[in-house]
C-alpha cells in the first residue's frame, strides 16, 4: 500500500524554520509524571516536547507536550504489539531528508536540537514513532471492514468517476535475508552486510539464489509470490520500482538482520484485483481519512489505557 504520511510529520518540515531561537537552559532533573500501561513519561520528557512545540510554532506548553507524549506513547506501544519494526537505518534516512528540506547537514540540524533542547534523540523517537504509526494506520485500514471494497464494486467505483482500468505493475518477488540476532548485532551486522553484498553482486535471477545461499550460514531465501505496485511494502517500494526484472535492490538493516530483494519478474497488468489495490491505496493516501482514522484509533487506544498522572 502506499505510505501513509501522517499530517504532523509533513507539517514539521515546514514549520521548523531554523530562525535563530534563544538558547535557553532545560533542567537535567527529571521525575516520573505519568505512567501509560507501565510506560513512564519523565517531567524531561515533556521539557523536550515543549521545546519542540515551540520549535514548531506551536502553543500549549507542558500541557499539550504532555498529552503529545501519552499519545505517543500509547501508539509506540500499538506499533510494538503489532510487530512493527523501524530499522535504525530508515529513521537516519528520514532525519537526513528532514536536514536537507530546511537546506542544512545533518550536523547543523544536531545542532539546532542541541541548542533549542529539542536534543536530537527526542526527533529521532518522534520520527520512529510517526513511521512506525503510518504503517499500523495502513495494517488497521486494510483490515478494517468498513475500509475495504470487493473488485467489483471498485471496477464499478473507477468507471463511474469516469476512469478506466488502472495498468499497474505486478511483480514475483524473493527475498534474502541474513539473519542476525539481536544479540550478536553490534559484533556480526557489518559482516553479515559484506555477505549480502557479495551474494547480492551475483544475483542473476530468482531460479539461482538457493544455490548460492547453500554454502551461507543463517541465510533465508522466502519466495514472496504475486505482489502489485501499490501493495509494495513502504519500505521497499521505491528501491524495487527503480531496478529492472532480473536484479536485486540494495541490501538494507532491519529487525532481522539485513535483506535484499530479487525481482524475479516484472510485468504490466489490468485486471479487477489491479482496480481494488490502485482504488485501496488512494483512498488509504487520503490525508482527511487518514488523520480521521488516526484520531479515532487514538482513542479506542487511550480508552483502553492505563494511564497514572503522578
Amino acid at each position: 500500500m502506499k505510505t501513509l504520511l501522517l499530517s504532523a510529520s509533513i507539517a514539521l518540515a515546514i514549520a521548523l524554520g531554523f530562525a535563530a531561537l534563544p538558547n535557553a537552559a532545560f533542567a537535567q532533573a527529571s521525575e516520573v509524571r505519568y505512567i501509560v500501561d507501565n510506560t513512564p513519561i519523565t517531567s524531561y520528557d515533556i521539557q523536550r516536547r515543549a521545546a519542540f512545540l515551540q520549535l514548531q510554532r506551536r502553543g500549549g506548553g507542558q500541557q499539550a507536550a504532555a498529552q503529545e507524549l501519552i499519545e505517543q506513547t500509547l501508539r509506540r506501544n500499538e506499533i510494538r504489539r503489532l510487530n512493527i519494526n523501524i530499522s535504525e537505518e530508515d529513521v537516519a534516512q528520514a532525519y537526513q531528508r528532514f536536514a536537507s528540506s530546511n537546506n542544512m547537514s545533518t550536523a547543523q540540524m544536531d545542532q539546532v536540537m542541541s541548542q533549542t533542547g529539542v536534543t536530537k534523540q527526542h526527533f529521532l523517537e518522534f520520527i520512529r514513532s510517526q513511521m512506525g504509526w503510518s504503517q499500523a494506520l495502513g495494517a488497521r485500514a486494510r483490515h478494517d471492514q468498513g475500509s475495504r471494497v470487493s473488485e467489483q464494486d471498485a471496477v464499478q467505483r473507477m468507471l463511474q468517476q469516469g476512469g478506466e482500468k488502472p495498468v499497474a505493475t505486478e511483480y514475483m518477488l524473493q527475498q534474502v535475508i541474513f539473519v542476525v540476532p539481536a544479540a550478536e548485532r553490534g559484533a556480526r551486522l557489518a559482516t553479515r552486510k559484506r555477505e549480502a553484498e557479495a551474494m547480492r553482486a551475483r544475483f542473476q535471477g530468482c531460479d539461482s539464489t538457493r544455490e548460492f545461499a547453500k554454502g551461507l550460514m543463517d541465510v533465508t531465501v522466502r519466495d514472496l509470490g504475486r505482489v502489485l505496485e501499490p501493495q509494495l511494502p513502504p519500505e521497499w517500494a521505491d528501491p524495487i520500482k527503480s531496478i529492472s526484472a532480473g536484479n536485486a535492490t540494495v541490501v538494507r538493516e532491519t529487525d532481522r538482520g539485513v535483506e535484499f530483494i530479487g525481482i524475479c519478474s516484472a510485468r504490466e497488468v489490468s485486471d479487477d484485483t489491479v482496480a481494488q489495490a490502485v482504488f485501496e491505496a488512494e483512498n488509504l493516501g487520503n490525508s482527511e481519512d487518514s488523520d480521521a482514522l488516526s484520531k479515532k484509533y487514538t482513542a479506542e487506544l487511550r480508552e483502553r489505557a492505563q494511564i497514572v498522572q503522578r
